[in-house]
């Protein structure tokens, strides 16, 4: 099978079917070469059983032990709970099934099994929740291997994901290699093959992080080369809308109650210096939640509005698109601003109003429209867009920002991230935009107040919670996964609203939120929860973008040691958005010093630039199998902090290629060519997780 033949369907592959072919195409593999790159998101790794005093409590464990004394069933609402105590001669441990009666016929007492899963400690008691179940002769088959855990969706298994990835593996052939020879021997890269396969079936941990390192490097270098290009087309395009300073702005900072930071009197400098110059801007505004960047990317709205152009705010989400129109319009009527007339543009609006609102867009009615990707649709025609302002930068791509600012002729491009990146890769990763920093919080705001927990602090936690919302208040619970069996001994958010929903007061109104809902549902919740119709949100990293609620007092992280460093701080800038104190929880569930010693950072600090820098040092392989961070720039193999040594070594590589051929014309890189000018290749682009 050739390069050809992997863009057939995966129905080619024996075994799959029509039904089963709609289930991968949820998963957005429709050819084989999709289904040769559906990489799994994590491993089951099958160590030698342990003996029960050797269970190390926050990890997998798996341990042969004797079923003693009772094994008892009973009901809790629509809840059914099998709990029995395992023995071995060293120690005992408690064992909990839900909603599984059908095991009491095999749990005996005096029968012995192999238990697998995530050990916990609850009081004096280690407990293990719905650990697998294994005989002798199963677990043997699988000692010492690494199964690859894939992402699924209902009706979809592992097992039939697996199968299909190895039947096209027998005759998939091999894969074009377009990273030279020389760099693959310096940085000691498997080949691109050889990463491919290993990465579905490794043998080892290190044939998998060999494989990892060839296809994160892979990305980077790509991305860098894409960018590289980019930015060589950019450079010296000149200002097709050429600014004044106007009285306006002027009078905007005078009205305010408060004064610019320095860091923000910085940034529009920056601005004003860039719209008013010779060449077109493209500005990434980098600064921390709470820092004041939409105040810039007003003003800059407004002095392009005051030299009679348009300009154009893309928000990641709708609510928060909505939550900016709002802010807007508060600010307009409060201070009098009558040269700015935003307009709303997102999906959701009805066939008439986004009709009447692309007429007075064409028309020049309104001159900042503020939206959702509704903007850069083909029916939207702008008189005269000289400014782009994206909000979360990090969640469009490239190809998003240049559609929209393909919207106007050499447009002008503000981006603005949350996301703090040191330094030294942010200058990489946003190679196409001059950065500006915004490190500084302006004064008066409460700093957020945090503590790091183990898992016997839970019931205070609830407490904690319920006082809180009694005061008025709401509060976010964050869980790695979505549901149960997506990730063995970490919590998910639909078995933790059900338990939330037990323990906190009935008038407590808990909803969950995930990445699995559609867009209209995920934009419902939210908004019910910014107009405080929702009490308690348990939601997984979705909520780390896109949602602004200043009510919200309380964020409580569970499994929060499995997320790297500079999530968490994303996460926590969810809360501390208004006046009332706000709190985060972090639920530490492991036993170890490394992770007590990362979590401690949080501890410490609430500055982002430092927890970047921390992160940076801190993240080791030790991270690899925990949640990936969704925050950054969304690589689907590589993680800038955990990479951040193949992150500069692709800087270095593409700026010499291209030094060498800047036009990649040559026999040499034409593989690399056609790679990057195909649409899988598009790794400028990352999907909204």
């Amino acid at each position: 099978m050739g390069k050809r033949e992997r863009q057939e369907s995966v129905t080619g592959i024996k075994g799959i079917g029509d039904k089963t072919a709609k289930l991968f195409e949820k998963c957005g593999v429709r050819t084989i070469d999709d289904l040769l790159t559906y990489y799994p998101r994590g491993y089951d790794h099958y160590k030698t059983p342990v003996r029960a005093c050797d269970v190390r409590p926050g990890e997998i464990n798996a341990v042969k032990l004797t079923i003693i004394g009772r094994v008892t069933l009973r009901r809790v609402r629509n809840l059914s709970i099998i709990a029995f105590e395992a023995a071995d001669q060293t120690g005992k441990l408690r064992m909990a099934y839900f909603n599984s009666p059908y095991l009491m016929s095999s749990l005996k007492s005096g029968t012995t099994h192999i238990f697998r899963g995530m050990v916990q400690k609850k009081g004096s008691f280690l407990e293990m929740d719905q650990p697998k179940i294994y005989k002798d002769v199963e677990y043997a088959a699988l000692l010492g291997t690494l199964q690859p855990r894939y992402p699924l969706v209902k009706g979809l298994s592992n097992n039939t994901v697996s199968k299909a990835v190895s039947a096209a593996f027998k005759s998939a052939g091999e894969f074009e290699e377009f990273v030279p020879a020389d760099i693959l021997g310096r940085l000691s890269l498997v080949s691109f093959s050889q990463a491919v396969y290993n990465i579905h079936f490794p043998k080892n941990e290190k044939s998998l992080e060999d494989a990892r390192r060839r296809l994160a490097y892979n990305e980077f270098l790509l991305f860098v080369l894409q960018l590289r290009l980019l930015k060589a087309n950019q450079e010296d395009i000149p200002n097709a809308y050429p600014m004044i300073e106007t009285s306006d702005t002027t009078r905007f900072l005078e009205k305010l109650p408060y004064k610019l930071t320095g860091a923000q009197e910085r940034a529009w400098e920056d601005i004003k210096a860039d719209i008013t110059g010779k060449s077109v801007m493209n500005r990434l505004i980098q600064g921390d939640v709470g820092s004041g960047k939409t105040v810039l990317a007003m003003l800059a709205l407004l002095m392009t509005a005051s030299n009679g152009y348009q300009g154009a705010l893309m928000a990641p989400t709708e609510v928060l698109a909505a939550q900016h129109y709002e802010s807007f319009m508060g600010l307009i009527k409060k201070y009098n601003i009558d040269n700015l007339k935003p307009v709303l543009l997102t999906g959701s609006l009805s066939a008439k109003d986004k009709k009447e609102a692309q007429r007075q867009i064409k028309e020049g009615e309104v001159n900042c429209i503020i939206g959702t990707n509704a903007l850069i649709q083909a029916k939207v025609e702008y008189k005269n867009l000289a400014l782009v302002v994206t909000d979360e930068q990090h969640r469009f791509g490239v190809r998003q920002r240049e559609s929209l600012a393909g919207k106007g002729m050499n447009t002008h491009v503000l981006a603005m991230s949350a996301t703090p990146i040191p330094r030294t890769l942010a200058i990489i990763l946003y190679g196409d935009l001059h950065i500006s920093i915004v490190d500084e919080l302006p004064m008066g705001r409460l700093p957020i107040k945090n503590c790091v927990v183990g898992t016997d602090y839970r019931p205070k936690a609830y407490k904690f919670i319920a006082d809180q919302v009694a005061m008025g208040h709401q509060a976010y619970v964050i869980c790695p996964m979505v549901e149960e069996g997506e990730l063995d001994g970490v919590e998910n958010v639909t078995d933790y609203s059900e338990k939330l929903r037990e323990n906190l007061p009935p008038s407590v109104r808990v909803e969950m939120l995930h990445g699995k809902m559609k867009p209209d549902q995920k934009d419902r919740i939210m908004d019910a929860f910014a107009r405080k119709d929702i009490d308690v949100l348990v939601s997984t990293t979705v909520i780390e973008v896109g949602i602004n609620v200043p009510n919200a007092t309380v964020m409580m992280i569970e499994n929060s040691e499995r997320f790297g460093l500079s999530q968490l701080h994303q996460l926590r800038g969810r809360v501390g958005r208004g006046d009332a104190q706000s709190y985060c929880i972090f639920l530490n569930t492991s036993e170890s010093d490394e992770a007590k010693e990362r979590l401690d950072t949080m501890n410490k600090t609430n500055d982002g630039f430092k927890i970047a820098e921390e992160d940076l040092k801190q993240r080791g392989p030790g991270d690899l199998f925990g949640v990936r961070q969704s925050g950054e720039l969304n690589f689907r193999v590589g993680d800038i902090y955990h990479d951040s040594d193949l992150v500069k070594e692709s800087a270095m590589d593409a700026d010499r290629i291209l030094n060498e051929d800047p036009e990649l014309s040559s026999i040499q890189y034409s593989v690399l060519r056609n790679v990057l000018t195909t649409k899988s290749a598009n790794l400028v682009d990352f999907a909204t997780l």
